[in-house]
């Protein structure tokens, strides 16, 4: 497993850029509340730690993941932001729902960095197991909602 060896929430602060004059734009699964929640206020927290003004965050939510695209779409066409982080998770069940869903919104962020001048950073957990999600939303590996926030100051940056 990729973040066996790694805490999602560990970043060297020196080595980011000051966000101060940066709007983010975050949207947010309603699905799997809990999780989604947990990588907000870890993206949220970082974002601020980094220097980003609270008034400068904007956050959207959306029902689910598979709508993930669509809003982050809407907040670059709309919001004016330096860079957008897309926040869900999918939880494997027992039909083939999750495939789906995890491949189109991958690809549909994938698809959004290639036609728009505004980096979509990819916070969707894609995990077998509720465990697995808790432990990578604030749990023993950390929250990868810090690990998106400070690759979004990075992206965005790129841009300046």
């Amino acid at each position: 497993m990729a973040t066996e060896n790694k805490n999602l929430s560990v970043y060297d602060k020196s080595k980011i850029p000051n966000a101060a004059q940066l709007r983010f734009g975050i949207v947010v699964s309603e699905w799997n509340a809990e999780i989604t929640e947990a990588l907000f206020e870890g993206a949220q927290e970082a974002l601020l730690d980094c220097g980003a003004l609270s008034n400068n965050i904007i956050r959207w939510n959306v029902p689910g993941s598979f709508e993930l695209t669509f809003g982050c779409k809407k907040m670059v066409a709309t919001q004016n932001v330096d860079a957008v982080i897309a926040i869900g998770s999918v939880i494997r069940g027992e039909t083939s729902h999750f495939d789906f869903v995890c491949s189109a919104t991958a690809q549909g962020i994938k698809d959004l960095n290639l036609s728009q001048d505004v980096p979509v950073i990819f916070c969707v957990l894609t995990d077998d197991t509720w465990q697995q999600a808790k432990d990578r939303s604030g749990g023993k590996h950390g929250n990868k909602g810090t690990e998106a926030a400070v690759a979004a100051v990075q992206m965005a940056m790129l841009g300046k």
